[in-house]
């Protein structure tokens, strides 16, 4: 199976300098960005959810395919240079064996997520408060098929 950055062959090339942001949170720009080297951190608001430096990991994913904003703002980390496909619909849909590779990375991230979930469902079942609805909301997360995605909380609505 060919990497992601296989594919980006003919995309433009954009160096981006420490503190740079790729794709800012609460956009919508329809951009993938494929990363050729340096490495970018995930933010949700002002936490560092994670730093990334695998080339060839991907960028935008889930907003371009859903039709909604960017839910995390990607920055540079120090100097890093990625692959753009302004429009990433177009680019996923020219490339469909790129959709695969993409597919089995929104796998890896569901597995990963999906273990930690379980992992607070086992820790916060027995609670009588409301940690104890922890496990009500995972069955619901897991199992909800719903096509329509709405992002967002009563609390943070925007989301």
């Amino acid at each position: 199976m060919r990497s992601a950055e296989e594919f980006c062959e003919g995309l433009p090339v954009v160096a981006f300098a420490a503190g740079d942001v790729l794709l800012g949170e609460g956009a919508l720009t329809g951009r993938l960005y494929v990363l050729l080297d340096g490495a970018v951190e995930v933010l949700k608001g002002e936490l560092q959810i994670n730093v990334v430096a695998d080339r060839g990991a991907i960028f935008g994913d889930m907003s371009a395919l859903l039709g909604i904003p960017h839910m995390a703002t990607v920055r540079a980390d120090g100097a890093c240079r990625a692959y753009v496909a302004e429009d990433g619909v177009a680019f996923l849909q020219a490339n469909p064996e790129l959709s695969f590779v993409l597919a089995k990375l929104l796998a890896h991230r569901l597995y990963g997520v999906t273990a930690y979930l379980a992992d607070l469902k086992l820790q916060f079942e027995d609670q009588a408060n409301h940690l104890g609805m922890v496990d009500d909301i995972l069955e619901t997360l897991l199992h909800e098929q719903n096509n329509t995605f709405t992002p967002g909380s009563d609390r943070e609505p925007d989301y």
